[in-house]
């Protein structure tokens, strides 16, 4: 018995003996910096990361000591679960406590992508495929399904992305993407609905949509929007056909080489609004908040024609009459002195 007591007390010092040597460790191994190769360094936690995997593989890399001193700190500091994915910067001055606390707390590097305004929604989407920090899906499928998985509700996707530009996570997916691009758009085209204008001749919010992607064609001069608007609305109110360019260009697809000649304003499609009554059928582009604004808030005036000046603003004529003197002006550079000197 006093044998067996004797092994039992040389056991339970060693243990103790051992608990100490890892409690010194595991002490030295939170005052440790991180090892990085330069003043600042990117981790990246990648979908599926586990603690114990990501441990490991901080190990391997030389950012830490010992994968089981970083898994039992978190535990300690209840963070085992709290991982974010995402990509980190680092500093050099880091402790294995300031890793976990970035990676817990969601603050990983941001990158922006962009959807501009007057895009197509076949642009957009294309626009996506080589962004370096998103994971595509998207690529290669048919409309039908894109618009199913980014949850677009309707006939026709034309329009139904907002266009902005948001911050991503990496690896982020091309579809979570247009889904907030989606929702923005249904929320800023439901705000912009509520404080309409009265007496405009536009039913629906989706008519507003339709009308501000033509406004964002037509102009890249924002001041200009409202002018455009008052244009449209008033061509609309006494039953004129809009005549507008960009929605014959829309309506050609990919036979569209740059000219618009006089028999594609005499053909008929659903876009061709020489020769179609009120507006086509869908946008024609990705609208901003300001063309939706304008196109629910028209300027007051007199005037029913515009003619481009050559240097991306526009001559607004209340006159035929005007407004061919105005295009001889401007597009066939023949002087005209009956324009007014401040269009």
């Amino acid at each position: 018995m006093r044998v067996l007591a004797g092994g039992l007390l040389s056991l339970i010092l060693v243990g103790v003996a051992v608990l100490g040597i890892l409690w010194v460790e595991y002490q030295q191994f939170l005052r440790t910096p991180v090892a990085l190769d330069d003043d600042q360094g990117l981790i990246e936690i990648a979908p599926g990361t586990t603690l114990f995997a990501l441990a490991e593989r901080l190990t391997a890399e030389g950012v830490i000591d010992d994968p089981y001193f970083f898994a039992a700190l978190a535990y300690q500091k209840g963070l085992q679960d709290q991982l974010k994915v995402g990509e980190y910067d680092v500093s050099a001055d880091a402790r294995p406590v300031d890793l976990l606390e970035r990676f817990a707390s969601g603050r990983s590097i941001q990158y922006p992508v962009t959807l501009i305004e007057g895009r197509t929604f076949d642009e957009a989407v294309a626009g996506l495929a080589d962004h370096p920090a998103l994971q595509h899906e998207l690529v290669g499928l048919p409309t039908a399904e894109i618009m199913e998985r980014v949850g677009i509700d309707a006939a026709h996707p034309e329009g139904w992305l907002f266009p902005d530009t948001y911050l991503v996570m990496r690896g982020s997916s091309d579809v979570e993407l247009l889904r907030r691009a989606h929702q923005q758009m249904r929320s800023v085209l439901a705000e912009e609905w509520e404080q309409r204008a009265e007496g405009l001749p536009i039913e629906t919010p989706y008519e507003a949509l339709i009308l501000a992607s033509i406004i964002e064609k037509e102009t890249g001069v924002a001041e200009e929007r409202p002018a455009i608007a008052g244009v449209f609305v008033r061509r609309l109110q006494r039953g004129m056909r809009l005549q507008t360019d960009p929605t014959v260009i829309y309506g050609m697809g990919d036979a569209y080489d740059g000219n618009i000649r006089r028999a594609d304003l005499r053909e008929e499609t659903p876009y061709n609004t020489y020769v179609i009554d009120g507006l086509p059928p869908t946008p024609i582009a990705l609208p901003g908040r300001e063309a939706i604004h304008a196109a629910l808030h028209p300027a007051d005036g007199d005037t029913l024609y515009f003619v481009a000046k050559g240097d991306g603003s526009h001559y607004f004529s209340a006159t035929l009459e005007e407004h061919n003197c105005a295009v001889r002006h401007y597009q066939l550079n023949q002087p005209c002195r009956a324009l007014r000197e401040s269009p």
